[in-house]
């Protein structure tokens, strides 16, 4: 357990920031595949930028998709439905640049292999009820309120890109007060001051009401600093300001940095690829694991090489937080969870259209019924069986 004092931060963009947009259009596609044909292969990738979006990648499934009014869709949803915002759905550009997988991966996946070599992390701590660090779990539901603002026009002059940022402090390992808070948000100019370089204290100080007052509760003190829009003004953003691509938001996707990440992305991938089914299944185990109160925190990592179906390893690390040795956890968790890639489909139930819900405010800490990898239904059967070791 880390002793003396310490600060953590984790960042969350909205749906409306141009990789979150991304993210959204190639998991729609994905969604849109596995409705039609539960065995669809799937590897999209999105572009954006001004006035413009490329979807690519590889795709087999049995049934036409049509990649430019999923994409439209989306862009309507996500909010970018007039010029004012730089990008409209009505008029961007789309180009589809797919084309059907590598019948050499096939071979190897058709067989019950993994889709690719790999290392993923899952993890799980006591720190929220969610069993996620509580800086990644504050600035995603930051980012998911400045999209409720803006959706419900409690905040009218908001736009679809934005940010958000939080610092905690932790003392002898416990996280103890939020230091700082960043929220930057695209808006409309009716709410800059006359010289028309910054918004007004007005401004500043409804979205630090609005949006920081619900999340924050009993975390924010007197001393807790606020930056707002802290270049002044955000009236350029989306993708006339900042091109966007899949899987650039690996972090935000994940634990914020708190623990590693396996470095492949998750969003367009169908779950025969162990980049984010075995992610899935190690925050699976992980919170199984902190559930049944056999770890205070929890690390997993799963490894694979392309075209076999058992991980190469699994690793655990507890940080001496863990009730019993973390090789009788290994063994626990190969008796309890199935790790071949077949068996992670199965168990999580993950060839259907749930992809998009992942797509933006993180994939793990979730509460909707589709998250199936969030459950703690193992842990009692861990926590029975732990204390026959």
């Amino acid at each position: 357990m880390s002793s003396g004092k310490h600060y953590f931060t984790s960042e969350s963009v909205t749906e409306g920031h141009p990789d979150k947009l991304c993210d959204q259009i190639s998991d729609g596609v994905l969604d849109a595949c596995l409705a039609n044909d539960i065995y669809s292969r799937v590897a999209c990738e999105t572009y954006v930028t001004m006035g413009l979006l490329i979807v690519g990648g590889e795709i087999t499934t049995s049934k036409f998709i049509h990649v430019h009014e999923i994409a439209r869709k989306i862009i309507e949803e996500i909010g970018y439905d007039h010029p004012k915002y730089g990008f409209d759905f009505h008029t961007c550009a789309i180009l589809n640049a797919i084309h059907s997988q590598s019948p050499d991966i096939s071979q190897g996946v058709d067989a019950g292999g993994a889709g690719d070599q790999g290392l993923m992390f899952g993890y799980a701590c006591k720190e929220t009820k969610e069993l996620m660090p509580l800086a990644i779990m504050l600035a995603q539901k930051l980012a998911m309120r400045l999209t409720q603002v803006r959706k419900e026009k409690i905040l009218k002059y908001l736009g679809p890109d934005g940010k958000s940022q939080v610092t905690v402090e932790y003392d002898n390992g416990r996280p103890v007060r939020v230091d700082s808070v960043v929220l930057a948000s695209q808006h409309t100019e009716d709410i800059l001051d006359k010289s028309g370089k910054r918004i007004t204290e007005k401004a500043r100080q409804e979205m630090i009401r609005e949006i920081a007052g619900p999340v924050l509760k009993g975390w924010a003190d007197k001393n807790t600093k606020y930056f707002v829009n802290q270049t002044g003004k955000f009236v350029v953003g989306g993708p006339q300001s900042d091109t966007g691509m899949t899987g650039r938001k690996i972090i935000v996707d994940t634990y914020g940095g708190t623990v590693p990440h396996g470095g492949g992305a998750f969003s367009g991938k169908d779950p025969t690829k162990v980049d984010r089914s075995a992610a899935y299944m190690c925050r699976y185990i992980a919170k199984n694991i902190v559930a049944a109160g056999l770890a205070e925190k929890c690390l997993i990592q799963l490894a694979y090489v392309i075209g076999r179906a058992d991980p190469l390893s699994v690793m655990v690390k507890t940080e001496g937080t863990s009730v019993i040795p973390e090789e009788g956890l290994v063994k626990l968790i190969r008796q309890n969870f199935q790790l071949t890639p077949k068996g992670i489909i199965e168990s999580l139930n993950l060839r259907r259209p749930i992809y998009r819900k992942t797509a933006s405010y993180g994939h793990f800490g979730r509460t909707e019924a589709t998250f199936t990898w969030e459950k703690t239904d193992k842990a009692q059967a861990l926590k029975k069986q732990a204390s026959c070791l």
